[in-house]
């Protein structure tokens, strides 16, 4: 990898995935947004 994540471009496709029709059955989960931050820590 070698770098951070960026908002725009690694959370704003999950987010319109969430808001999708494809997302109806998709429950339960926890998704962790930290940017690869927890992988340095």
């Amino acid at each position: 990898m070698g770098y951070l994540g960026d908002a725009f471009e690694d959370c704003a496709p999950v987010v319109s995935f969430l808001a999708s029709e494809g997302a109806r059955y998709l429950n339960g989960q926890m998704i962790g947004v930290c940017g690869g931050i927890q992988i340095l820590a």
